[in-house]
């Protein structure tokens, strides 16, 4: 039997939902906001195909540094040691989630 070379190839575990999550997620994921130099953690939503990166960036932090249209230009850095490049990614919303700073990191003390 032939092999699929598509977009969504071994992706079975990646790009599915557990049985309760399945269906369209929150608008308030689809409308949320983020400002230019803020880190954002890029986890795929299955269920929205529009502004989707590769299944190769899921679980990559990014920063933002700017807007094209309804998506955001995330900056990662992909690769190992000396390979390591700079690479642009344009990701809507529904894909990317803040990331959290503990008090810790930012020298606040509790």
């Amino acid at each position: 039997m032939p092999r699929s070379h598509g977009e969504r190839k071994r992706t079975r575990k990646k790009l599915s939902k557990e049985k309760r999550e399945r269906g369209l997620s929150p608008i308030s994921r689809a409308i949320q906001r983020f400002e230019t130099g803020e880190m954002v953690h890029i986890y795929i939503n299955p269920s929205i195909h529009k502004g989707m990166p590769h299944q190769r960036f899921h679980g990559m932090t990014g920063k933002i540094i700017g807007e094209q249209g309804r998506a955001y230009i995330v900056q990662i850095s992909d690769g190992k040691r000396q390979r390591k490049q700079v690479k642009e990614l344009f990701i809507r919303a529904e894909h990317l989630s803040p990331q959290v700073v503990a008090n810790s990191q930012i020298g606040i003390a509790s």
